[in-house]
């Protein structure tokens, strides 16, 4: 996809900051967030596992803590993991020779299967990992057939 493709001038419309109409404004402000999110996506990579009793996702998050990360569930079946990583206020004196670590928004955003217990989900950050553990519902009884008395007529 080079720099003339169609789909990067349609973007690049919706971006310009040059519409000042309100409605042009609000397009742009929602896709100035949709490329943030979809940024912050990008660079957040996880693992998902799938075990008989549960679904686990794990994510990197060195160096953050709790308050650093959110857990929640949207639209009854998406799984959001987000936060922030800050920089660390600069002390003076000191100077940065290289910067490489990523500072800023992180989010994954995951689709739950039907199979997943949505009251019974934990997330537990060790050693700059996080877990969320989505346990499985059971699997629904098998249907008996249903006996239909016969009647003589």
């Amino acid at each position: 996809m080079g720099f003339n493709h169609p789909l990067l001038d349609t973007l690049y419309h919706i971006v310009d900051e040059d519409n000042h109409d309100s409605n042009n404004k609000n397009k742009s402000e929602q896709a100035r967030s949709y490329v943030r999110d979809a940024k912050a996506m990008a660079t957040t990579p996880a693992d998902v596992k799938e075990y008989p009793n549960s679904y686990v996702f794990v994510v990197d998050m060195p160096g953050l803590k709790s308050g650093d990360i959110k857990v929640q569930v949207e639209e009854d079946n998406v799984l959001v993991v987000c936060g922030e990583r800050k920089r660390e206020e600069e002390k003076e004196g000191v100077k940065y020779v290289r910067m490489e670590r990523k500072v800023g928004k992180f989010m994954r955003k995951f689709v739950l299967p039907e199979t997943a217990n949505l009251e019974n989900i934990n997330a537990v950050c060790q050693d700059g990992v996080l877990s969320v553990t989505v346990e499985k519902l059971p699997p629904p009884e098998p249907k008996k057939p249903k006996t239909i008395e016969v009647k003589i007529a």
